[in-house]
């Protein structure tokens, strides 16, 4: 049975350290590479001689750590170095792309967006040129959408698919949950399927998102990640492919890459509300490896995947 998460409920992790944000007038923000969640740690923990040098040997050197977290908090618990072995066994997961996308500046309000969804008009990523079928009409973007959505933990199964995907725990794990979707679109339905990351990673920007699918609470992310995939529309006697996203934790339908990004942007959930840039990766890229968003570890064999969905197929966001 789904529960909500409590502040007593911690998760121990190794992760690789993004960013050290210091906000003029705030509190000092860690960013992980592995999680999308934005955290904070108690200033008497920070302030600990060892945690300081720790914390910059890691960032400097790229070093794993060792966290204890409380997500529903979003608050650091403890951090220290990881064993030789978790080590080995974190270096051994963490496969970085040989196949980079493109990483852009966006600012949503000075788009058109009938032109930035088009994809040959405006996505001319190169990646896009190893396509070789594209899903032909929106009403199969919506099939797939609706297989995607209908393996929510949330629904209790049976799933046609194992594990289930917790689109109902939107706090952490769109790196899984769009990696398990990526399987889906590419072996089940064989249509191309990349990525597309959006970002938080200039000055004190955070993507705000109201969960209106499951609560209506507001969640924070420094970044975010959906399936990217193209579908061909036929108006009149023209022919446009457009970007389209499957995201079925935030929408209930595909919708374009412009009302995706846009709807991260929620003022209402944070004043710092604002995506800083997107990138279009191929669909083999899991999760960022630096806080400009340039570099992407993978998961081929869909360990870390299915162990995140395990991990979290039992929680909920509100």
């Amino acid at each position: 049975m789904a529960r909500k998460l409590k502040s007593r409920d911690s998760e121990s992790a190794v992760v690789t350290i993004a960013a050290i944000r210091k906000p003029k007038a705030g509190v000092t923000q860690y960013l992980f590479n592995e999680r999308h969640q934005i955290f904070t740690m108690p200033a008497a923990t920070a302030k600990r001689a060892s945690i300081a040098k720790l914390m910059k040997a890691a960032v400097r050197e790229n070093n794993p750590v060792r966290v204890g977290l409380d997500p529903a908090r979003g608050v650091i618990q403890y951090i220290e170095t990881p064993t030789p072995e978790e080590i080995e066994a974190f270096n051994r997961t963490r496969i970085l792309s040989d196949i980079r996308g493109t990483t852009r500046a966006i600012d949503l309000a000075k788009i058109d967006p009938m032109v930035f969804n088009v994809v040959d008009l405006h996505l001319k990523s190169p990646i896009f040129k190893l396509c070789k079928r594209t899903i032909p009409n929106y009403k199969k973007a919506k099939k797939i959408f609706d297989f995607c959505a209908k393996q929510t933990c949330s629904l209790g199964g049976p799933f046609d698919i194992s594990p289930c995907i917790p689109f109902q725990y939107v706090i952490d794990g769109c790196y899984a949950r769009a990696h398990k979707m990526r399987k889906i679109i590419t072996t089940k339905y064989r249509y191309c399927c990349d990525k597309v990351f959006s970002f938080a990673n200039q000055g004190n920007d955070t993507l705000a998102v109201k969960a209106d699918k499951w609560g209506g609470c507001c969640v924070q992310w420094w970044y975010h990640v959906a399936p990217l995939v193209r579908v061909q529309f036929k108006l009149g006697t023209i022919h446009l492919t457009l970007a389209m996203v499957i995201d079925p934790g935030m929408f209930d339908k595909p919708v374009l890459l412009s009302t995706w990004l846009a709807a991260q942007e929620n003022l209402n959930c944070s004043a710092a509300a604002n995506v800083s840039t997107y990138s279009i990766q191929p669909g083999s890229a899991y999760a960022p490896a630096n806080y400009q968003g340039t570099m992407f570890s993978t998961d081929p064999n869909y360990t870390l995947t299915d162990g995140t969905l395990t991990n979290y197929m039992n929680l909920v966001t509100c």
